[in-house]
């Protein structure tokens, strides 16, 4: 891409998170490509390319499951040529002003991101000094930290990933406005905000990405709920539990197995349910009910923050429902939660509970057990008889009577409505 850009004339670099992650010794996941071709002449030159965008009109060049993302040099002011739009507040709400490679540099966020290779002479170019604060494993914002906050408050929790991901620390001037400025964060789309937390916690630093939004005051407003049942969770078992389970998520991350967000969420929020439980108990609610509707509460308050999917929030609600009935000893329940579609993630989650309160160390052992049991042994463990005949998966589901529909007589009936 690089040298066909070049070939008609262009100027392009392989620029951003790409240059800063291998010169740290790091693979890069994706490859960006800056250039002065606008998205029209870059959708010219190659025939497998969409344009995309209307705050920042990018160019999108697809390689089979590849794509590089292939962005107009920016410019830093607004001559009038450009389409430029800006919040009163100081959020950039589009900014296609075209400029030079250098005031494309001055544009990005980080000085760690404002590097450009070129294939002229295979060097690194750099505008801002970000070799040397990459080499200082330093994050550092271009400009005025608040201004740029300000324009895009999503980069606080940049900030937070990028330095948790690549063990960078936050420069002084960078992380100060950051606890005074966190509820900026109410006003990003919801929708955005549930793709940063996926970044966050799916990329394998969920541990220092937590511990940083903790550190920064970034929590209260991405979790607001979560974040205050840990504050008054004296024992800290809250909080152990949540590590650990981030913990397991970064070893799956790096052993390449997959992680459901249903779960992680799961996982975040579960402080939050236990005090929404605790005070509807606390109210004489029936446990149940009490289960049920702490369960609706924290999803629908979460949804004012994050865009959860109903594709995720349902599973999660399941996991927290389903803690209950691994107490439970009779034969048929059993059997029926063995078969449920969520047992083995609600299980883990219970193996997650375990190391933060020994009290679910034999509901654990149990379930452990019953997984690998056949019914006959299941029986025994339980201490009831096996029928005559074995036992199946029928016996797993409910029965349902079938509703026989009465006929209507007169001339609703013949008439057929």
């Amino acid at each position: 891409m690089l040298y066909r850009l070049r070939d008609a004339g262009f100027s392009a670099y392989l620029v951003g998170g790409a240059v800063r992650d291998l010169l740290v010794g790091q693979h890069p996941k994706d490859f960006d490509v800056a250039t002065d071709a606008t998205p029209e002449q870059i959708k010219q030159q190659f025939r497998n390319c969409r344009l995309i965008g209307r705050r920042f009109r990018l160019a999108h060049v697809v390689f089979g499951r590849e794509i590089i993302e292939v962005a107009t040099f920016r410019a830093n002011s607004d001559d009038g040529s450009g389409d430029r739009e800006t919040h009163e507040d100081g959020r950039l709400l589009r900014d296609n002003v075209y400029g030079s490679i250098e005031d494309d540099a001055i544009r990005r966020d980080f000085t760690a991101n404002a590097l450009y290779y070129a294939i002229e002479d295979f060097s690194v170019r750099d505008y801002c000094g970000g070799f040397e604060d990459v080499m200082a494993r330093r994050l550092r914002l271009i400009g005025d930290p608040e201004q740029r906050y300000r324009e895009d408050p999503v980069r606080m929790l940049r900030a937070v990933r990028l330095a948790a991901k690549l063990g960078f620390t936050i420069d002084g001037p960078t992380a100060d406005p950051i606890p005074v400025l966190a509820p900026l964060l109410a006003e990003a789309a919801p929708a955005r905000l549930f793709e940063e937390i996926l970044k966050l916690f799916l990329s394998g630093n969920a541990v220092a990405s937590f511990q940083g939004l903790e550190h920064s005051g970034l929590l209260p407003v991405l979790l607001p709920e979560s974040a205050a049942a840990l504050q008054s969770n004296r024992s800290g078992a809250l909080r152990a539990m949540l590590l650990e389970g981030l913990a397991g998520t970064d070893a799956r991350v790096a052993n390449d197995e997959p992680v459901s967000p249903a779960f992680l969420f799961a996982l975040l929020l579960w402080p939050a349910y236990c005090k929404a439980l605790i005070g509807l108990q606390a109210q004489g609610v029936h446990p149940e009910e009490a289960a049920r509707r702490a369960a609706d509460r924290v999803t629908v308050h979460q949804l004012n923050t994050i865009a959860l999917p109903r594709r995720f929030s349902l599973p999660m609600q399941e996991i927290w429902l389903l803690q209950s009935r691994f107490s439970q000893r009779q034969r048929k329940r059993v059997t029926r939660l063995l078969a449920h579609p969520r047992f083995r993630a609600a299980f883990d989650f219970l193996v997650l509970r375990q190391s933060a309160s020994p009290d679910h160390a034999a509901d654990v052992e149990f379930w452990t057990q019953a997984q690998t049991q056949t019914n006959e042994e299941l029986a025994a463990t339980l201490g009831v008889e096996v029928p005559g005949d074995s036992y199946t998966d029928e016996d797993a589901v409910p029965s349902k009577r079938r509703r026989r529909r009465r006929r209507r007589s007169g001339a609703a009936g013949a008439s057929g409505e």
